[in-house]
């Protein structure tokens, strides 16, 4: 009576005989697929950082057809109308939820090795912190208006020097004094310095504002307030929402990341192939009697070769998950580079999503159809009687 299927503890049986060889490539495997998942997580935490950036209800102003708040230019009288906007929401003072704020760029020293760096400068007040609710001062406390004083992200305040508590930076011909450490929450934020708009904008002799944000009353009211600033004939400013802006902000980098380091997985995948491949053929050169018997007891070629093939993807298995779980590791590293959208600093966390496991498995298991359908195919083209015949 012929035979389907060869019984799943055969197979894993088979593997553990083996386990040196099986271990070695299945290390292969998980290195590629480590590669492969921890590109992903990269791509996905710049994604992450910059999206949990923005808040649902904000809107963000900026002049047409400019790509970041530091090419952009928004006029005082510019500035008056958007604040005068009947859509925006007000505090439980009446006070109106906008704030009109200069970004530029500056260069500052690292701590580890004194290299320059660009960070982003904010002007900002505190109406611009309260339209940022994930923004929470954790050392020290807020800047006063008016003064040289500056708060900064907890990333700046890590990574550059003369940014911790209590410290002064140089920039824009004066001293600031760091009276405030924030944190706000893994987004982009984190990696900014902020002080006074009006102090920001004399130190770096600005006459126009970078960007004016501004809180909806109704966030269904976006298209409205839109289509509002878009007729009005004074100005010639583009509005969007600020979890918009933000997700575009990610894509330049993000995108760059994932195709650069695809393409290595790629790479560094066909060596695996090849390494899974010449496992399976010694593993089938072995066993020549083995397959002659099981021949001899009924089973079929699909049998055989549903087997093999099983052996490989189950050893493509081990690998996937030696691999994301080495990759699930770097959760816990944080990291920084350069934004190519606006030329700054952001640090961020590879950021492990339950999609990017679930495609970091079906990559190894690729790897191993891949590695082994040659292997199993020809185990299951051979003859009973040749079979017998080497056993």
């Amino acid at each position: 009576m012929a035979r389907r299927f060869v019984p799943l503890s055969y197979i894993a049986r088979n593997l553990w005989v083996r386990r040196v060889t099986t271990l070695l490539t299945a290390a292969g495997m998980g290195l590629v697929v480590y590669v492969f998942a921890t590109v992903l997580m990269m791509s996905e935490g710049i994604r992450a950082t910059l999206v949990a950036t923005g808040q649902p209800d904000n809107v963000m102003v900026l002049r047409k057809g400019a790509g970041a708040e530091i090419n952009s230019g928004i006029a005082r009288s510019q500035a008056a109308v958007i604040a005068s906007q009947l859509d925006i929401a007000t505090d439980a003072q009446g006070n109106r939820l906008v704030s009109k704020e200069p970004v530029v760029l500056n260069t500052l020293p690292k701590r580890s090795n004194g290299k320059p760096s660009n960070v982003t400068v904010r002007g900002t007040s505190a109406m611009g912190v309260a339209l940022r609710p994930q923004v929470h001062i954790i050392q020290g406390r807020m800047f006063r208006p008016g003064t040289s004083e500056i708060i900064t992200g907890k990333a700046i305040a890590k990574g550059f020097a003369g940014a911790g508590l209590g410290e002064h930076m140089r920039f824009g011909g004066r001293d600031w004094l760091v009276v405030g450490v924030f944190d706000a929450a893994r987004s982009g934020f984190d990696s900014e310095v902020w002080g006074d708009s009006d102090q920001m904008m004399q130190a770096f002799r600005r006459n126009a504002y970078s960007s004016v944000v501004f809180r909806l009353a109704d966030v269904r009211a976006f298209d409205q307030v839109k289509a509002r600033l878009d007729d009005d004939p004074r100005l010639t400013l583009e509005a969007k929402r600020e979890v918009v802006f933000y997700a575009e902000q990610s894509e330049a980098l993000a995108t760059f990341i994932r195709l650069l380091g695809l393409a290595l997985a790629v790479i560094f995948s066909i060596g695996a192939v090849v390494g899974a491949m010449i496992t399976m053929f010694a593993s089938v050169a072995s066993r020549i009697g083995e397959i002659g018997t099981l021949r001899a007891l009924g089973f079929r070629r699909t049998a055989v070769l549903s087997a093999f093939l099983g052996e490989s993807l189950l050893l493509a298995l081990v690998g996937g998950v030696m691999g994301l779980a080495g990759a699930a590791v770097m959760q816990t590293v944080n990291i920084s580079t350069v934004n190519f959208q606006t030329f700054s600093e952001l640090a961020f966390q590879f950021t492990l999503t339950k999609h990017i496991a679930a495609q970091s498995i079906a990559f190894a298991l690729i790897m191993g159809l891949v590695g082994g359908f040659i292997p199993a195919w020809r185990a299951a083209r051979m003859k009973i009687v040749d079979c017998l015949r080497q056993a």
